[in-house]
């Protein structure tokens, strides 16, 4: 078995995992690195699609190799000297751009492996996705480009074409969602139906098992491939949140393995705490059970383990949880229908809305929605799921004070740090009581602990993990502190840099 990381070596996402056998190989995840694609682009400034994948190929933001939609590709680069892979599948530990967001650029003829809800949530992301956006969206259906110039040089979506889709392959069984996957909101071109298959009915080359293990999304799953040598794959996972005991199932299974590739986000960090999905709901509930005005609740798109806490909490203290349109059309989606019931939906003041919000959303939960001036006139009897973006909306409520709870991830990098500085200027011009974090005197946002569980396994817990599986190797990705497994387990911890190969 030889196995490349093209890329996430030493990073925290971009996870790019290749294992071939022979003939047979597949990807392990195919993520955007935001820390690279950091260096060259901003909110404002982004990969020109116009471009397909020119930009991202020079930028050295995707691997050099034969394996990419034709479409994208324009007149004036040329990959067919480049290596191309046999790719029978790409396994999608869960939806996370980081681990998902370069799968669209992919060969349209390699299927997607991936858990229902996975899978549930990449069409709902395609869905909702502002038009004229970067090529992450387009799974599992995507825009068909072609020439728009004779020269061949700039790519141009094809607006006659429908939309073309991938092959799916899922972890189980999933009912009717054949139906969701092929249903089309976005115009009135249709999305071609593709292949949907389980694992156990398609060849890969390799015998594949998944386990769902918990995570900040729901859906995340690890795998188990068994060829020559059998490898465990664990994506990103935790143990404290309420899927836990999946994770433990799954590190069970892992014991018979040879290979160990495992994500090491939090070993680099200093942390003096473990805080779980319970602690988080135990503080937060204390601070809104003591809150007047509103509350705004501020944590990660799609944690809905942390939405489903709020809507507790809410229902606790006598308010009612008040979501975005986005958020319920994800919830419809996933059918978490019932966690429509008792939530209201904020009704913002924009000129047209999109199909998905007219057709779905609207249609299905018109009576939930909420405008802004009824949260304005009862602003003590709601909670409301807003983030940094959302905060030009507070301008229709005009909040008289009230509480803020930052409950998600600290900034990474001085482009977000800049980000907390806007986000507090605003809080501060709504007069919010702000928990989870403040500013500084020098502008340096400052986090508090409680309010904010990590997906990911702590440097402690994964010790153990590790050392309870005992695999004969152990190859860290998903980390900027690759070295430390090689100092906890010496010879057996396989270190590659972005590109190189190892087999055994």
């Amino acid at each position: 078995m030889r196995i490349t990381v093209y890329d996430g070596a030493g990073s925290i996402g971009g996870s790019k995992i290749y294992i071939q056998e022979g003939d047979n190989g597949v990807f392990l995840d195919f993520g955007m690195n935001f820390a690279k694609y950091s260096r060259y682009y901003e909110e404002f400034i982004t990969e020109r699609t116009a471009r397909g994948i020119y930009d991202l190929w020079h930028l050295g933001l995707i691997p050099k190799l034969n394996i990419y939609r034709k479409d994208l590709i324009p007149r004036d680069l040329d990959t067919s000297a480049y290596p191309k892979l046999p790719v029978s599948a790409v396994l999608i530990s869960h939806a996370h751009l980081d681990h998902v967001g370069n799968i669209a650029l992919l060969d349209e003829n390699i299927p997607i492996v991936g858990s229902p809800t996975t899978i549930t949530i990449l069409k709902a992301l395609n869905d909702t996705a502002a038009s004229g956006g970067h090529f992450g969206m387009e799974v599992p259906y995507y825009k068909v480009r072609k020439n728009k110039d004779e020269e061949g040089y700039i790519l141009e979506a094809d607006r006659k074409a429908h939309y073309p889709s991938r092959k799916v392959i899922l972890t189980e069984k999933a009912e009717q969602l054949d139906e969701f996957l092929f249903h089309s909101i976005r115009s009135t071109k249709k999305i071609i139906p593709n292949e949907v298959k389980t694992l156990g009915e398609e060849e890969l080359g390799f015998e594949v098992r998944a386990f769902p293990v918990d995570h900040s999304i729901y859906g995340a799953t690890a795998y188990i491939v068994e060829g020559d040598v059998d490898l465990t794959y664990t994506g990103d996972f935790r143990l404290h949140g309420k899927n836990g005991d999946e994770t433990r199932k799954f590190i069970r299974e892992a014991k018979n393995a040879s290979i160990l590739i495992t994500e090491g986000t939090r070993v680099g960090r200093e942390e003096h705490e473990n805080v779980s999905e319970r602690e988080v709901y135990e503080n937060a509930l204390e601070i809104v059970e003591g809150a007047n005005g509103l509350v705004v609740a501020d944590f990660s798109a799609r944690n809905f383990e942390r939405l489903e806490s709020f809507k507790k909490i809410a229902e606790k203290t006598g308010r009612e949880l008040v979501v975005t349109a986005k958020d319920a059309y994800f919830l419809h989606a996933l059918k978490m229908v019932d966690g429509l019931e008792n939530l209201r939906i904020y009704g913002n003041f924009k000129a047209t809305l999109q199909k998905w919000e007219t057709l779905v959303v609207w249609e299905n939960y018109g009576d939930h929605y909420i405008s802004p001036f009824e949260v304005r006139a009862n602003q003590e009897n709601y909670i409301l799921c807003f983030s940094f973006y959302d905060m030009p909306h507070l301008l229709d409520v005009m909040p008289n004070g009230g509480v803020y709870i930052y409950s998600s991830s600290e900034a990474f990098g001085e482009e977000q740090e800049f980000s907390f500085l806007r986000l507090w200027n605003w809080l501060q011009y709504f007069g919010f009581e702000v928990h989870g974090f403040k500013v500084d005197k020098s502008g340096k946002p400052i986090f508090e602990k409680g309010l904010h569980a990590s997906g990911h396994t702590s440097r402690e817990e994964l010790m153990r993990i590790i050392d309870e599986v005992d695999p004969d190797y152990v190859i860290p990705v998903h980390t900027e502190n690759p070295m430390w497994f090689k100092d906890k387990w010496g010879e057996k911890a396989v270190i590659l840099e972005n590109g190189e190969s190892w087999e055994v």
